[in-house]
Parts: C-alpha cells; sequence; structure tokens
C-alpha cells in the first residue's frame, strides 16, 4: 500500500521525522517496505508567463518566445508547437535539473540564444496520461491561475514522501489512506480528524424514482448503494488529483474515473461508474451469472462467465463482472450525460474465484478479497458525488438507493485485563489499556464481570479477546514487553526408525558418490508416451490438477522415472560427464478417478547412472549394499520384461515374494525421447516396502576357529540361464558346508558356443567344528556339478 505523506496530512497531523514514523509504525504491526521520494531531483523550474512568439530566423520547425518568470523576462527557444502567448508553462532556468537528473544550461539553437527550456509533464515527472492529447504531445500548459515565478515543484506537489507499507491480509481497513491515518493517530497519541461530507444535490429529480437494485444473489452481495449524476461533463482531473494517483501508482484517466479510484484509495471501498443512459429500463440486477453467458470487459476482451461468477446486469443483459471489471456496453465516454455510481460490498471468497478464473486481479478486486465493511458503502459514494460536485463535473440527484439485506452491527467481546496482563507478563493498569482501546476507535464498557469492547465495523479482524490482547501488545509496544524464558515441559525430538533408516540411505548413497536431486510432483501427460507407457498401463491413471500452472505441470507424477531422465538430461546438455544420481519422492495412486478419496501416497527412490565407466552391475551393487545396510535378506534380482528398459536387461526386484521395483539399462526409443545419447541405467524402488523390511537387529557371530577352503568353478549354460538361479542349485547341493557363493565373471566369445555363455562362480566352504579335507570339498563340489547338469545342461568350462 503506496501512501504519500502529503496526503496522510489531511487526516492527522504526521511527525515530521520521516525516521521515526517508519520505526514506530512497523513495531506498530504496519511494516514499512520502502521509503520513495518523489520531485527531489527538480530543482530552478518556475512558473512563466509567454509574453510573445515568433518564428526562428533560421529553422522552420523551431519557435523563439519571451517569457516573464517573474524577476525577469528570458528570451527560450522551443520546437512544441502547442503554445500561444498568454499560456503559463513550466520555465526550466539556467542551472535546472528536471526528472532523471538532467541538468538544464543557456545555449544557442541555430545562432538564437536560449536562456533556459519550457518542460512538459514527463520532464517534471509528471504521467500525463490524463492531461489532454495536445499537452501530451508538447508543453505542459499550466491552469491560468498559476502564479508567475512560483516554484513548480511547490504548485504542482511533485515534491513528496511515499511510504510502501506491507498490510498483513486480515488488515484490510489499512488498503487506505484513512485506515493508515487512524494507525499513525493510534500510534502516536494524536487526532484523528475526518473532515464531514457535504452534499448540495442541486439536481431537482430524486435517484429512486429513476433506478431500481434488485439483489438476487445476496449470499453473494451484501449491499448494493447507488446514486444518479446528470448532466455529466468527462474532462481532466484537477493536477493535485492526478499527482496524488500517480504517487499511489494510479494512472489517471479522466475526472469521472479518478474520482472513484481517489475515493477506492482514500476510503478503501471500491466503486464502480456506469454510463446510465445504457442500463436498459434503469434496472440494476445483481445476479449469479448464466452458462455460456458472455461479456466484453473494459480491457477489449470478450469473457465467458458462469453461474459461479456475479454479474451486474441490466434487464437484458451483463453490465460488469462485480468487484472484478466494468463491461464495454457500459462504460463511461466523452458523450456520457448521466452515471449511475455503485458503491457496494460484495463477498471476498466469490470476487477471489472469479477473479482467479478470469485471470483479472485490479486494485478492487484485491480489496474485495479481503473483505469490506459494508458500513463504508454510503460514505464512499456521498465522497465521490461531493468530489464531482466540487470539481463542476456533474449535477448529483436528490437522494440514493440503498438494499441493505443484511445490516452488520458492531462486535461485543468480552475481555479481562487480568488476562491480558497475563498473557503479555505487563503490569497495564485498566485504565492505560481503555486508553489504548479508546485510541483505535474500540469503545469499552465496564461490566460487573469485566469489560467489553464493542469493535467498530471496519476492524473485521477483531472477534475474540486473543485479538484485543494483541492489540494491546501492538500500542503497547512489542519493545517494551518484558524479556522472559518460556517455561514447560521440553521434550526431545527425535527420529524414529523409517526416518533413521532413509536417513542412512541417504549417506550411504552421498558418501557412494552419488548426488540427491530434487523435483517437481506435477508432470506432463506426456511423459507416459516418452517412457514407452502402453496405454492400458496403471501409470497413466494420473490425477489431474484443477489449476494448473500449464501443461507441463498438469498431472501428479505416479513414477520418478521420467523427471530422473529429464535430470540426466539436463546435465549431459550442460557437459557432464560421469552422472550418479538419486532421489527420494513420492508418487501419487489414486484408488479410483475421478478421485473420491485421497491418493496413496507412495515413497520410492529412484537411481540414476549414466557415464563411460558404469554398467548395470554397478546399479545391482548399490542396491545389495542399501539391503545389507538395512538387514534385508530375502530379496532376488529376476530377469524380466519392461516397457521403459532395454529387451533382456532389466530386472525385477523382489523381496520375500514382493515386488518392490525395476531395475536395468534404459531403452533405446526411450533414450532418444529424452535426446540422451548415452547409455543410462535407471532403478525405481518402492521405499514404503523397503523400510518395511528392514531391521534394527544385528546378529553377531564369533570369529570361524577353522579355516576355509576356496574353489572357483566356471561352468558353460545357455544365455538364457540365470545366474541366481544358478547360485540357488549350488546352495542346495552343497549344504551348510557351503558359506558363501560370488559371480565374479560373465563371458561370451569365439571359445563359447553361441547361444551359451560361461559364468566363473568362486565358492568357500568352511566346517564350524573342523577343517575341511580336500576329499569332503571334492565330493561336494562333484554333487554341485552334478545339479547343475541336471537342471541347466551345464558343462565345465575347458
Amino acid at each position: 500500500m503506496l501512501v504519500p505523506i502529503s496526503w496522510l496530512k489531511d487526516f492527522v497531523d504526521v511527525p515530521q521525522d520521516i525516521n521515526e514514523l517508519t520505526k514506530r509504525l512497523t513495531m506498530s504491526g504496519s511494516n514499512v517496505e520502502s521509503i520513495q521520494q518523489w520531485g527531489q531531483d527538480i530543482k530552478n523550474v518556475v512558473v512563466g508567463l509567454i509574453t510573445k512568439v515568433e518564428k526562428h530566423p533560421n529553422a522552420d520547425k523551431l519557435l523563439v518566445t519571451r517569457v516573464n518568470v517573474g524577476s525577469e523576462e528570458l528570451q527560450i527557444v522551443t520546437g512544441a508547437t502547442n503554445i500561444k502567448e498568454g499560456d503559463k508553462v513550466p520555465v526550466a532556468l539556467h542551472g535546472a535539473t528536471i526528472a532523471g537528473g538532467k541538468k538544464i544550461k543557456r545555449s544557442k539553437l541555430r545562432q538564437v540564444e536560449s536562456a533556459g527550456m519550457l518542460c512538459s509533464a514527463e520532464e517534471l515527472g509528471f504521467d500525463d496520461h490524463g492531461l489532454p492529447p495536445e499537452i501530451q504531445e508538447g508543453i505542459f500548459i499550466l491552469p491560468e491561475d498559476a502564479p508567475i515565478g512560483a516554484d513548480i515543484k511547490e504548485y504542482l506537489n511533485l515534491e513528496d514522501t511515499v511510504i510502501d507499507f506491507e498490510i498483513t491480509p486480515n488488515r484490510s481497513d489499512c488498503l487506505s489512506i484513512t485506515g493508515m491515518a487512524r494507525e499513525v493517530a493510534a500510534t502516536f497519541k494524536l487526532d484523528f480528524h475526518q473532515p464531514a461530507i457535504s452534499l448540495k444535490e442541486e439536481a431537482e429529480k430524486n435517484a429512486q424514482d429513476l433506478a431500481q437494485i434488485h439483489i438476487e444473489a445476496e449470499d453473494l452481495c451484501h449491499r448494493y448503494v447507488a446514486r444518479i449524476v446528470e448532466d455529466v461533463v468527462i474532462k481532466p482531473s484537477p493536477l493535485w488529483m492526478q499527482r496524488r494517483l500517480q504517487t499511489c501508482g494510479v494512472r489517471p484517466i479522466n475526472n469521472i474515473v479518478d474520482i472513484t479510484n481517489y475515493v477506492m484509495l482514500e476510503l478503501g471501498q471500491p466503486l464502480h461508474a456506469f454510463d446510465f443512459d445504457k442500463v436498459e429500463g434503469g434496472s440494476i440486477i445483481v445476479r449469479r451469472g448464466k452458462p455460456s453467458e458472455k461479456i466484453e470487459t473494459l480491457d477489449g476482451v470478450t469473457r465467458e462467465l458462469n453461474e459461479n461468477m456475479l454479474v451486474i446486469a441490466d434487464k437484458n443483459k451483463p453490465l460488469a463482472v462485480a468487484g472484478v471489471m466494468g463491461g464495454a456496453n457500459s462504460e463511461i465516454t466523452s458523450s456520457t450525460n448521466r452515471i449511475l455510481l455503485e458503491s457496494a460490498n460484495f463477498l471476498g471468497s466469490s470476487i477471489r474465484q472469479t477473479s482467479r478464473q478470469l485471470g483479472l486481479r485490479s486494485e478492487s478486486s484485491m480489496r474485495f478479497e479481503k473483505g469490506i465493511d459494508p458500513n463504508l458503502c454510503l460514505k464512499a459514494v456521498d465522497r465521490a458525488c461531493e468530489l464531482i460536485e466540487q470539481f463542476g463535473a456533474g449535477k448529483v440527484l436528490k437522494g440514493y438507493v440503498d438494499v441493505f439485506p443484511g445490516k452488520t452491527d458492531p462486535k461485543v467481546v468480552p475481555f479481562s485485563p487480568e488476562k491480558i496482563n497475563k498473557v503479555l507478563g505487563t503490569d497495564i493498569s485498566s485504565d492505560e489499556i481503555v486508553q489504548i482501546l479508546n485510541r483505535l476507535e474500540i469503545k469499552v464498557n465496564t461490566k460487573d464481570d469485566g469489560f467489553e469492547a464493542v469493535v467498530p465495523t471496519f476492524r473485521m479482524d477483531i472477534t475474540q479477546e486473543a485479538d484485543i490482547i494483541e492489540e494491546i501488545a501492538r500500542m503497547y509496544g512489542y519493545d517494551r514487553l518484558p524479556i522472559t524464558l518460556p517455561e514447560g515441559n521440553v521434550t526431545h525430538g527425535g527420529l524414529n526408525s523409517e526416518q533413521k533408516h532413509l536417513r542412512d540411505i541417504k549417506d550411504l548413497l552421498v558418501y557412494s558418490g552419488y548426488s540427491e536431486i530434487y523435483t517437481f510432483s506435477f508432470v506432463s501427460p506426456k511423459v507416459f508416451d516418452n517412457i514407452n507407457a502402453p496405454e492400458d498401463s496403471n501409470l497413466r491413471q494420473a490425477i489431474r490438477i484443477l489449476n494448473p500452472l500449464g501443461e507441463d505441470h498438469s498431472i501428479m507424477r505416479t513414477t520418478l522415472m521420467p523427471n530422473m531422465l529429464d535430470v540426466i538430461r539436463f546435465n549431459l546438455s550442460h557437459k557432464a560427464q560421469e552422472l550418479k544420481l538419486f532421489e527420494v519422492g513420492a508418487v501419487y495412486l489414486p484408488k479410483k478417478l475421478p478421485l473420491e478419496e485421497l491418493p496413496y501416497e507412495n515413497e520410492r527412490i529412484s537411481l540414476g547412472l549414466c557415464g563411460e565407466t558404469v554398467n548395470f552391475y554397478d546399479l545391482k551393487q548399490i542396491i545389495e549394499t542399501i539391503f545389507f545396510n538395512l538387514r534385508i535378506q530375502n530379496y532376488k534380482f529376476i530377469q524380466a520384461k519392461h516397457f521403459a528398459f532395454h529387451t533382456g536387461r532389466c530386472a525385477r526386484i523382489e523381496i520375500d515374494g514382493h515386488v518392490i521395483g525395476y531395475a536395468g539399462e534404459v531403452h533405446p526409443d526411450v533414450l532418444e525421447n529424452y535426446e540422451i545419447g548415452k547409455r543410462v541405467y535407471l532403478a525405481e524402488l518402492d521405499l514404503d516396502i523397503v523400510l518395511s523390511r528392514a531391521s534394527e537387529k544385528i546378529d553377531f557371530k564369533p570369529l570361524p576357529r577353522f579355516p576355509a577352503s576356496d574353489r572357483d568353478l566356471a561352468i558353460v549354460v545357455q544365455e538364457k540361464v540365470l545366474a541366481a538361479d544358478v547360485i540357488e542349485v549350488m546352495k542346495e547341493n552343497g549344504g551348510e558346508l557351503l558359506e558363501k557363493v560370488e559371480l565374479f565373471d560373465v563371458y561370451q566369445g569365439s571359445q563359447i558356443a553361441k547361444g551359451h555363455k560361461s559364468m566363473a562362480f568362486s565358492l568357500i566352504f568352511r566346517a564350524e567344528d573342523r577343517t575341511l579335507t580336500d576329499e569332503e570339498v571334492n565330493e561336494i563340489i562333484e554333487k554341485i556339478k552334478t545339479g547343475l547338469s541336471e537342471k541347466f545342461g551345464a558343462t565345465l568350462r575347458e
């Protein structure tokens, strides 16, 4: 909220020290974001009267003028064409500085001396949007009553201090100059004065005879006040008003529009002006929109309405989207003769929803969203009519139309001074508490059992005793509250077993050279085509976002794989060579679409490897290492098929018969979809199952008393035979004396028959009660060879 100090002074005697002002206001809850200084760079620019205009003797497009600046008459050369004798204009004298810090000096233009410069509005830092077209394109022509020789900064109020306040959502009353003036008055114990509104109502007719207001959607519109003005004159608003609007970030348009914006900023109540001659039947109907109903708004865009939107309409057509934007079919134009001024109170949540659906957000809608005091409506429209009369912009009809279905009365909140002091740790007297509340315009009644605060309707944020305590605290001064240590039973926070296991997994991966990544839970529906997911795949049963940022983030992910591939592609495109990545995140699996209950949030872990030195066995090794650290034993890697992985290079991973995920080399078609030119190895595991099988129990075994006996066994089997199946047969035939089996080599080449492969295993034998003899070990080896031959037709590699 931008608040000019000059405007604030209309309602309260603002302290001179700006630093003290901003500090105290920040401490009382009105946080200051920035302080802007307007017009400080403009120096030595005065009001001048043009006494003579002649053509330049040496240039067709230049004029030579004589200008009276009060103390002397100067000769100034200009290229402007909108000036004439008798005009009063801003004159930058020799040594002057204009907006942007530009210096003005005496000079010669085509051999004719020029003692200064005639200034445009823009050169004074003045937004010329609300000025006549001829002034926008030329010199700033000042009003006839401008005093000759006066400092232009003082005459146009160009110099001002503007404070930008951060207004919290609950303090909608502070989104106005008067609201912030109340805060200043309460904080500094000053008087808040608001001039009484006085209307002449010069027109003979009565507004109630011409306009009818019908509120059909009373749940969305709490009050609607209308006044009518006739003999309207559309012209630029006074310069002082234009300047105040500019300092608040609002561009001037014309006198009627500027007045509605001015009142909104001053009082916090948005207004809208309709061309009353375009309102058919003189009837204003506040209703819900109709399905597929359309309206062209003031920005020239045709927008489709629906039954959830509140509309201002006449008998035949919508005139405005309530609280958001007016319609082009009732816009104020230069030919407008009669206007209807709307001052209404709409339901904030309805305006917010409509604003989001239409993609429109304005100063008005922002205020309605946060909530406005309905008792402000009549005061605001009267203030606007007062300004119209002051500017001679029209004649206000007698009376007004006011439809107020549910009147709002001040809230009564009981409170106890003892409770206030107990909560704040203070010893504030009851009299001081009452004084503080009175400064905030909160009346206090004394009861036999305590006190009660009568809260004005504009303080919509105060509903209970805790809010009264907060008001006392911020006005008393947070910096004055005593410093105490908190009391109570302190509990020691810690991690549960699953959190500890997850931490251990992440630590293990980081220590193994992996980098953790974080990606969005929202993805594009195209990711399923990119990973070759079949049309009937369960992964495609994804939850669609109701209000997505875009198509690329329109569904909730059901797999982590596409996110990992996106990150790998990004890093490879930035010249990364070796990648070891992991992500822990949730996927969202609905039981049924459309959703009838919350989806299952399945926690998963994905692993990604890419580089010249990595292969599938590196991926398998890190997964087995995770299982080892979690003391998970009954797991299997089983060769399987998966649409995203290379045929024959994919494993299904099971724990106790439960499938927990897949690991393998990514299919070339998938890599092509992601524009990845290197081999990539991925795994995605169900972390919920993995963590549920983890154990904190550690089994200790004594060191073996007797030595082990090692043997290597190389066999040739068909290519389709899996190493896991071979190991299982070895363990079955090796019995208790076979302590460990490890695959250490797989070979296919010219020495091995086509369709076959060689697998070499390391076998370790040991007995707990004796040293095994060669004869015992050889006997077991023979039994293993026989079992392999019978099961797989395996032969020893020669």
